[in-house]
């Protein structure tokens, strides 16, 4: 990273353009110099470089963290570690000020900072995000004087980034296109309620979730339901609502109840048992997990097995860090079942909406507003025969432009993609395409060759 000169404690960070010839160490994915002279604490998933003067009163902390799963938005990214990050660190009253992000071999940084005040001191606390190959990794940086600007800029310019290894990380996460679909009972009005992973895993549609199985191993994949997934700011009293609200009460006896959560910028939740199953009668051991992702996208998954010997045997042991959950987490993402030409038949929409205020660094006044809206519309027709609408505001709010695209051609559905005719220039498009079960319905989703991904919901 480069950092331009500091403004009233605001840092502007973007990426190194010059390389430092001092000593390196690398967490993760992240290659940076260590600082002299300051104090440096290491645990694993973070590192922190700390220095303080005793005599002014002036000090600084620095802190790394490993990078973990995010989305392919920058902005949701660092909305995301502002919530539930620095306002866990400091007491800032102000929205963050934002930099104009920047960019470089498929890494997107974006930063911003804002003042706090503890004890009658004020300070500026800095986030500096970074996003890119669905992992996002965070900097942040707490002082009260800008006497450590020069050292703040030799860190920060001498960070780097590297694309993250994906062959490992592959293998815990389930195939795009299942090999095996198995049309549903006639009593259902879409075509495939089962999906055959080539692992070895089922997925099922149930009435409050989907169930999991391989073995004597099930997982249920809750749907969404407004009780246990209601914000709570104490994480433990959100997960006993969840356990009371999703699990207990189909199961009796209940023995070893512990509440294992982790509590990190995305919390994971981990709650465990033993106890009679009342379906089966059987003793079974229970999980009760969620990753609580920056987006929201987070699932409550319940893990039903034999014994906790059976269950760590799959997913692994407990272990107090948030990281390293993969192929835990990953099961959410089995929710995933094909299209049919019938399944499909109507108006599917999805909406977007995203804004940026901007703030004079000198008055603290508001400079103006920025606005992206966007809207897609896909209409499947009998006869094989689709359009689809794509419309869009961006700009400055109060003067804002305006887009609207429509096509109309042919679709060619298939189990797992979706070929539409006569798009850009007139050129066909090939999609990946499935559905994820939601109580009572299905959410179709589209990916296009550039990773767009359409979440729709059925209209009509």
């Amino acid at each position: 990273m480069k950092c331009k000169q500091t403004i009233t404690l605001l840092l502007l960070l973007c990426f190194a353009t010059t390389a430092a010839v001092a000593q390196k160490e690398t967490l993760d994915l992240t290659t940076y110099t260590i600082l002299k002279g300051w104090k440096k604490e290491a645990k694993g998933n973070v590192v922190q470089f700390l220095k303080e003067d005793k005599g002014t009163g002036a000090y600084c902390a620095i802190t790394l963290y490993k990078s973990i799963n995010g989305s392919d938005d920058p902005r949701k990214n660092f909305d995301g570690a502002w919530e539930s990050l620095i306002k866990t660190l400091v007491k800032v009253t102000d929205d963050p000020q934002l930099q104009d992000p920047t960019k470089e071999n498929d890494w997107t940084l974006l930063s911003g900072s804002a003042t706090f005040e503890s004890e009658g001191a004020k300070g500026v606390v800095i986030l500096a995000t970074v996003t890119g190959y669905q992992k996002m990794i965070n900097l942040v940086i707490i002082t009260n004087s800008n006497v450590f600007e020069k050292e703040i800029t030799t860190f920060t310019e001498s960070m780097s980034f590297k694309k993250p290894v994906t062959t490992a990380a592959k293998k815990n996460v389930p195939p795009t296109k299942p090999i095996t679909d198995i049309p549903a009972p006639k009593t259902s009005s879409f075509t495939f309620t089962t999906t055959n992973f080539d692992d070895g895993w089922v997925s099922t549609i149930k009435e409050d979730w989907v169930e999991v199985t391989k073995g004597n191993i099930k997982v249920l994949l809750h749907f969404p339901n407004k009780k246990a997934d209601a914000y709570n700011s104490v994480l433990k009293e959100g997960d006993y609502t969840a356990w009371n609200t999703l699990v207990a009460p189909r199961y009796s006896d209940l023995k070893n109840f512990a509440w294992r959560t982790i509590q990190s910028w995305q919390s994971i939740s981990f709650v465990e048992a033993d106890a009679t199953e009342n379906a089966t009668g059987k003793t079974v051991h229970i999980v009760l997990f969620k990753k609580h992702y920056s987006n929201g996208s987070g699932r409550y998954l319940e893990f039903v097995a034999d014994s906790k010997a059976a269950y760590e045997a799959e997913f692994g042991p407990y272990h107090n860090t948030e990281f390293d959950w993969d192929k835990t987490e990953n099961m959410q993402y089995r929710n995933k079942f094909s299209t049919a030409p019938n399944d499909i038949i109507g108006k599917w929409s999805t909406t977007d909406y995203a804004s940026v205020s901007y703030y004079y660094v000198n008055t603290g006044g508001l400079a103006g507003t920025t606005a992206t809206s966007t809207a897609d519309e896909f209409t499947f027709l009998p006869g094989d025969n689709y359009k689809s609408q794509h419309s869009g505001a961006s700009g400055m709010v109060g003067n804002m432009k305006f887009s609207n695209q429509e096509y109309k051609g042919k679709s060619t559905v298939t189990n797992w993609n979706i070929v539409l005719t006569n798009r850009f220039k007139g050129a066909s498009e090939k999609y990946d395409s499935y559905f994820e079960a939601v109580k009572g319905g299905r959410v179709l989703i589209l990916k296009d060759r550039l990773n767009t991904v359409y979440t729709l919901v059925k209209k009509s």
